[in-house]
């Protein structure tokens, strides 16, 4: 027993020796490494990924379809803000937040598309079929806000209209 003792001590002793010379022994804790893990896995991955609300994807998707052809227009910019106080039944300041937000999380233009598509897989099944009409609509009305939508617009429209007419459930209109 008291070799036991002795060992414990001389353990404790060489931590606290450790720790005032400025070693950090906190990394030896797994729990500690869990926590890091969970940590960078969850904050270091992209944030368009993480949205779950409806109305912040069918933003995402209808400001994404716009920034497609490179830049928004001041004209799509004046159609998604409109469309989102009409359809999500929001102000105007709360609708330039939204735009805001999504224009934000969009931010580089080469990887849209494909950020979209994999939003849309992740969450198709969180839309009614109304919901999915109504974005499809605000998508076009988005594209088509300085004349014609471009090829590249329709194709990612058709897309996505493709993913989410796969897995609808009833879940009713936009709520807020």
């Amino acid at each position: 027993m008291h070799v036991i003792i002795g060992l414990l001590g001389g353990l404790v002793t060489i931590f606290y020796l450790l720790d005032r010379l400025g070693v950090d022994i906190g990394g030896l804790n797994p729990f500690y490494w869990y926590r890091r893990y969970a940590f960078a896995k969850k904050f270091g991955a992209d944030p368009v990924y993480s949205i779950e609300d409806p109305v912040h994807i069918a933003a995402l998707l209808v400001i994404g379809t716009a920034k497609l052809d490179g830049d928004i227009t001041s004209g799509q910019k004046e159609t998604a803000l409109e469309l989102f106080a009409t359809s999500f039944s929001i102000d105007a300041k709360e609708a330039s937040g939204l735009f805001g937000s999504a224009a934000h999380l969009l931010d580089a233009p080469q990887l849209v598309s494909t950020q979209l598509e994999k939003l849309a897989d992740r969450n198709g099944e969180r839309f009614s079929p109304d919901q999915v009409r109504s974005l499809i609509e605000m998508m076009h009305k988005v594209a088509a806000a300085d004349g014609r939508a471009s090829s590249k617009q329709e194709e990612f429209i058709e897309s996505i209209q493709s993913r989410f007419g796969a897995r609808q459930t009833n879940q009713g209109t936009w709520g807020t």
